[in-house]
């Protein structure tokens, strides 16, 4: 008949708790394993040599496992360039900023993130979920954005109002996607590592 086995250390010795299938809690046997003066039996040996192997190699679960947050401490405190804007419209297609024209998005340790949008600066807070290495959800929260007036075909406004948007990051290979809801587009960034020129 198959036994339920349980042991743990205690002042007088290990107890062993044995506890048969059908019986209540509070019917199991409980033996209590002192120590002897006289010479254990070599079955003694071979039982006690048992129950301490199985209870000093048993390994507690990890009590705080590593969650999915590891990605999303990495994306804070970087700096990013916007590359391009992705349509979801064939006829809009693509739009790539031209090289004069500064777009950057820097995400701070404390939840803050700062635009620099064209000749405007905007900044507003985040928050970064993730689901599996590489990719999550972030959101945005509405974007406080100077008013200068900037060049015709600045992207600044644009940028301001989609960020409200954003649902999701995707990280591929040095490249940070933002998409934002309902297929309304992709923001495509590159990691910032030059200076801005001050304006």
């Amino acid at each position: 008949m198959t036994q339920l086995c349980t042991c743990r250390r205690t002042s007088h010795g290990m107890m062993m708790k044995i506890q048969t299938p059908g019986t209540a809690p509070g019917q199991s046997r409980t033996r209590v394993r002192k120590p002897s003066m006289s010479k254990p039996s070599s079955i003694a040996v071979a039982l006690a040599t048992v129950l301490c192997a199985a209870c000093s190699t048993y390994t507690a679960p990890p009590t705080n496992p590593a969650g999915p947050g590891t990605q999303a401490i990495a994306l804070t405190g970087t700096t990013w360039r916007l590359h391009e804007i992705q349509s979801m419209d064939d006829a809009t297609g693509n739009t790539r900023p031209p090289p004069d024209r500064i777009y950057t998005m820097r995400l701070t340790p404390d939840g803050r993130a700062a635009f620099q949008l064209d000749c405007n600066r905007g900044s507003t807070s985040y928050t970064i979920g993730t689901s599996e290495p590489g990719r999550g959800t972030i959101t945005f929260s509405n974007l406080a954005m100077t008013r200068a007036m900037c060049p015709p075909g600045s992207l600044d406004s644009r940028i301001a109002s989609d960020m409200g948007y954003v649902r999701s990051y995707i990280m591929q290979g040095d490249m940070l996607s933002l998409s934002l809801m309902a297929d309304g587009g992709i923001y495509v960034w590159k990691p910032e590592t030059a200076t801005p020129p001050a304006r």
